[in-house]
């Protein structure tokens, strides 16, 4: 079964650059300061209309730069174009 999971790199590096925190991010998002931090952390796998919302939010950068594609094993898929 694959998973997705944050490319927590990507985003901290986004985060820095709009002068954002978790928390600031959670609340444009509208979910909890928890649940950002559950899937930073890669605690909790993104569902798929929160990935949506994010794509949203951080217009200008694709699926494969903000996620991460993951096994049932947790190895790290690439997508092939």
């Amino acid at each position: 079964m694959l998973k997705v999971k944050l490319n927590r790199e990507v985003v901290e590096v986004v985060l820095v650059r709009r002068n954002l925190s978790q928390n600031g991010l959670a609340r444009r998002l509208g979910v909890s300061s928890g649940y950002i931090s559950q899937i930073m952390t890669g605690g909790r796998f993104i569902s798929p209309k929160m990935r949506r919302r994010m794509l949203r939010y951080f217009r200008g950068y694709t699926f494969n730069d903000l996620f991460i594609i993951e096994d049932g094993k947790g190895i790290a898929q690439s997508r092939r174009r």
